[in-house]
């Protein structure tokens, strides 16, 4: 039976049986602003639901993490940010906000339909890299009740030199404030997104419009949004469920392609992600994966079956139940 929820559903870019959701958000200074929510049904309702959330410079395309969680029962939400992917629109900046906060509207919205007009009443929370910071940020700050909260190589702090970690910060907030939309100069090379995708001897497909090799173009205005972020992190948060971070077992900065490309974290420091984990609550697990890429589930299939498994063995522990039901979160962006 159609119901009118399902009047704001149409097909998927990933085909049937996904389906999406365009969400109207607060217009800002570029005009019109919107977010994209993606579902893929388990085969039974449970009332359980994952909402994914992806990172910098990318989009939710991995269908095989979606699987994951419809085999075990839940209804898989995944949710494009604004600005990126399915919601990027040719008058805007890619990628591009000013203050981390203002990622909350988009996931208050999605919230709101998965639990408030869906009646998911057990909820887990992943997010990937960017999306770690802006998920453990929100569920600080909103205070939802989640069942767990799964964080996949989470960007925690800067990586590179210290002095890019002080004085650094410094300079890029002091331009950010003057010129937000100056770009920041950095030498780019394409050897993570040749190491996934399947036109450049990866394994997987996606939209190089919407995940370009070389990345978007990173702005003083955004990065120094994001310190600002890492700051409030370091200062320890509380997001009220248990913790699941993965990620690679160790980093690499490589300068061309090889081997040991798939086997490392070649985006991410992965000590600073171990440092800076237990601040996030206070129930926090964390597992390396040795041979892990910096999105752990786009592994080699060897590296990735057994983060499957370290998932598997958390949500069974941590994450089957929990002690009240999921609450729309009250406050609104307006009053943060």
């Amino acid at each position: 039976m159609i119901t009118p929820d399902d009047l704001d559903q149409k097909p998927d870019v990933l085909g049937a049986p996904y389906v999406v959701e365009t969400i109207a958000l607060t217009p800002d200074d570029e005009g019109a602003v919107e977010a994209n929510l993606v579902k893929l049904a388990a085969d039974q309702r449970t009332g359980r639901a994952v909402l994914y959330v992806h990172g910098f410079a990318d989009y939710f395309f991995q269908t095989e993490l979606a699987r994951w969680w419809t085999d075990r029962g839940y209804d898989f939400y995944a949710l494009d940010l604004r600005k990126y992917g399915r919601s990027l629109r040719e008058h805007q900046t890619p990628n591009y906000v000013d203050d981390v906060h203002t990622y909350f509207e988009d996931l208050d919205a999605a919230w709101a339909r998965i639990v408030g007009r869906d009646g998911h009443d057990h909820l887990v929370l992943a997010a990937h890299s960017t999306g770690g910071l802006i998920a453990s940020l929100w569920a600080h700050h909103r205070k939802p009740a989640l069942a767990g909260l799964v964080l996949n190589s989470p960007w925690l702090d800067m990586q590179g030199p210290f002095w890019l970690r002080t004085v650094g910060t410094v300079a890029i907030r002091g331009v950010g404030n003057r010129r937000p939309r100056q770009p920041i100069g950095r030498n780019l090379n394409t050897i993570y997104g040749q190491s996934l995708h399947r036109d450049h001897g990866g394994e997987w497909d996606y939209d190089l419009a919407w995940k370009p090799l070389d990345s978007w173009p990173i702005y003083f205005g955004w990065l120094a949004a994001i310190r600002r972020a890492h700051a409030e992190l370091h200062r320890g948060l509380d997001v009220g469920c248990p913790v699941l971070v993965l990620c690679s077992g160790a980093s690499l900065w490589p300068k061309e392609m090889s081997e040991h490309v798939h086997g490392h974290d070649i985006v991410l420091d992965v000590q600073q992600i171990r440092r800076w984990a237990p601040v996030i609550g206070r129930h926090v697990t964390v597992v390396s994966v040795p041979g892990a890429r910096h999105d752990v589930v786009l592994s080699r299939p060897d590296v990735r079956a057994r983060a499957y498994d370290e998932l598997d063995r958390w949500v069974t522990a941590y994450a089957t139940s929990s002690e009240r039901g999921p609450e729309v979160p009250e406050r609104s962006l307006a009053e943060e």
